[in-house]
């Protein structure tokens, strides 16, 4: 049992809360999409650290559907630049259906690349060679956004490409304005393939996060896209990757986010978490009855909203170590030689559910291998608001569950009142001028005698 099982236990009981919900329909223009099981609801989390969590059916796969329109449009960014790919597909909110004909009057430009129209485009707009066909670099650039290879449900591209007609009429409409320089019928099968590619909810966390990472993936480091292009991307799905529904959302939610019509929905928060959720039952407007109704909440409970102000990456734990420590008042030299390890973790700053999420971290890794007791400082803490109390908390309840002891240097009493917290902690911690005396203090009480 770990401090940062907290995150998890965040979203079992976002799973439990609203596993149960009903409402919404799967998706029946493509047939092999109503064979989903309307049950299957699944959550999860990644962090800048590479951290994954997840709670229900978050590993059984389906296909990216819409949810493939932003990682394309990156590759299309990174191969031809902003300006490029402006001249073909805009950046304005349609504020009409995924499948809409949103077009400029004058120009033939789809609206953006969120919708059916400017995703045809822009998947149009991927360079091929003989040696490196579009969609094998796009099969390619989305494997590593998941940080794993992806592959095709041929089911699924052969029930789509039979049923896509409407998606047809679009690209030969587009190609009709001028701005569609391949052929349209070439150009949708591409599509159809990218929509069909196959991933899971914790896949889809990792893709999110890689863009909410500057374009590089926390798990595997490696640098999908730049911090530009990412920067791009996130702009566009904050104004645009909830169709019409895109500004109550950004409104509500506060987060950069896609849905599909599998029952995939992402969001990113930049610098801070990728999520996503998988639910088949769709709304109206085609987005995920239970996915958007979970990612709602958990916004709104861990404080995720866009517009307020995270934490700097990496600027949150500044110390995390170990030290052998002497029981308080050794008797005698039989005393002196039973020393303990104890484990160390500082933070500073601001603390908010990225920053807390760290520090939980940070106490999962201290102590000898794991298992031993922990100290942690908060002289240097600025200011946490509730959300990371409650998930320092749960993580310091969840090692005494483990049987690990805790004591927190909390000057300003930040973490309140609980038992646990004032442990082991004295009542005069302040009178010690410096983190070493303080931190000293504590793990003298945490290596003596219970």
């Amino acid at each position: 049992m770990t401090a940062s099982e907290a995150v998890t236990d965040a979203l079992r009981e976002l799973h439990s809360r609203f596993v149960g919900m009903r409402g919404g329909e799967r998706a029946d223009y493509i047939p092999k999409l109503t064979r989903a099981d309307p049950d299957d609801f699944g959550l999860a989390l990644v962090s800048m650290d590479g951290h994954c969590y997840s709670a229900g059916e978050a590993d059984v796969p389906f296909t990216l559907q819409s949810v493939s329109k932003p990682f394309v449009y990156a590759l299309a960014l990174s191969s031809l630049g902003l300006d490029e790919v402006s001249r073909w597909v805009g950046a304005e909110p349609s504020g009409e259906a995924f499948n809409a004909i949103s077009l400029e009057p004058r120009t033939g430009r789809p609206a953006n690349a969120m919708v059916n129209a400017g995703a045809i485009v822009t998947t149009a707009l991927v360079p091929g060679t003989p040696a490196l066909p579009a969609f094998d670099r796009i099969l390619i650039c989305l494997s590593r956004f998941a940080g794993r290879r992806l592959d095709v449900d041929e089911e699924v591209y052969v029930s789509e490409a039979a049923t896509g007609d409407r998606n047809r009429a679009l690209a030969y409409l587009i190609r009709s304005t001028g701005t569609l320089h391949v052929d349209p019928v070439a150009a949708v099968d591409t599509y159809f393939r990218q929509c069909s590619v196959r991933v899971t909810a914790v896949d889809l966390a990792m893709m999110a996060a890689t863009l909410a990472h500057g374009g590089v993936n926390p798990i595997t480091s490696e640098s999908v896209v730049s911090p530009a292009v990412a920067a791009q991307v996130l702009a566009v799905m904050a104004t645009c990757g909830m169709y019409n529904a895109s500004g109550d959302w950004l409104l509500r939610v506060g987060l950069p986010a896609k849905s599909g019509v599998s029952g995939g929905l992402i969001a990113a928060g930049p610098a801070r978490f990728g999520l996503a959720t998988y639910s088949p039952p769709l709304d109206p407007a085609g987005t995920s009855v239970r996915g958007q109704a979970a990612l709602g909440a958990l916004s709104e409970r861990l404080g995720l909203h866009l517009m307020r102000n995270p934490a700097l990456p990496g600027s949150t734990v500044t110390l995390a170590t170990t030290a052998d420590v002497l029981p308080s008042a050794p008797a005698g030299p039989r005393e002196r030689a039973l020393h303990e390890r104890v484990g160390i973790v500082a933070a500073q700053g601001a603390l908010d559910f990225t920053a807390a999420e760290r520090v939980l971290h940070a106490l999962d890794e201290s102590g000898p291998e794991q298992t031993g007791s922990v100290v942690l400082d908060l002289r240097e803490v600025t200011g946490a608001d509730s959300l990371a109390l409650t998930l320092l908390h749960a993580g310091l309840a969840r090692l005494a569950e483990d049987g690990r002891r805790a004591a927190v240097v909390d000057p300003g009493n930040r973490l309140g009142p609980p038992d646990l917290v004032r442990e082991r902690t004295g009542q005069d911690l302040p009178r010690y001028g410096t983190r070493e005396e303080a931190v000293e203090r504590c793990a003298q009480a945490l290596a003596g005698p219970d």
